[in-house]
């Protein structure tokens, strides 16, 4: 996978101006909206995210090949769906398992040149712990504080959308952003958790909740006064 990365740069050199613009708008339109909209279109944003990371699942496992990444698209809509909160609760852990080994292996200086399982052998056993305790944190939160866990989530993969379409038009105009976001991971963290944290903070305060019936007081109250009315109308007959 890292090989990949590294070679994306090389590549879009060869690729059409239009492989590289209709994609990298795609991703910038849905990730704002992913980013913003959040939690007031539920049931679309879910299809959404379950489309992202079933083609993100289809990319690691399968490379650039259009028809398994779109399989797998599929398949995660219909997991979305059907599996609404433990998909979301799910896919929120599995995202911050990702970001923590990442922040966790610029950490430690994990050299990937040799591969990525030589990395993962250089890293420090406590790493792998903490990556697991904020997994299995996140988790716990999924079934307390699910509006909380689902913001974050959409959050999250809103701003990768972003970034992942930045990354496009960028390349597209022939610079070169891997390159210059490796020499700068710090700077480029931060602001991604920023952007991060801001998305999670907009869609609590700005995105309504869902409208749960209630019982009005008139309801309750014509309720109580209905057996009364039956024995009035029962003795006056």
């Amino acid at each position: 996978m890292l090989e990949i990365f590294q070679n994306i740069e090389q590549t879009a050199a060869k690729l059409s101006p239009i492989a590289l613009i209709a994609p990298g708008l795609l991703c910038v339109i849905v990730g704002l909206f992913v980013w913003l909209g959040g939690l007031g279109f539920r049931k679309l944003l879910v299809a959404i995210v379950g489309a992202v990371g079933g083609a993100i699942c289809g990319f690691l496992f399968a490379g650039p090949n259009t028809m398994p990444v779109a399989i797998s698209a599929g398949i995660g809509v219909i997991i979305a769906i059907i599996f609404e909160k433990l998909f979301i609760t799910a896919m929120t852990a599995g995202l911050t398992a990702v970001f923590g080994f990442a922040v966790l292996a610029w950490l430690s200086k994990a050299d990937f040149a040799n591969g990525f399982k030589q990395a993962c052998l250089q890293m420090p056993l406590y790493t792998w712990a903490i990556i697991a305790a904020l997994a299995v944190i996140i988790l716990a939160a999924g079934f307390y504080f699910w509006r909380l866990t689902s913001a974050l989530c959409c959050a999250a993969l809103g701003t990768m959308l972003v970034f992942a379409g930045m990354i496009l038009l960028l390349l597209y105009k022939g610079a070169a952003p891997i390159s210059y976001i490796r020499i700068r991971p710090a700077y480029f963290g931060g602001l991604f958790l920023a952007m991060m944290a801001f998305g999670t903070v907009e869609q609590l305060l700005l995105c309504p909740r869902p409208h749960k019936k209630t019982i009005t007081k008139k309801q309750t109250s014509k309720t109580k006064e209905t057996p009364d009315e039956t024995r009035v109308n029962w003795r006056t007959s």
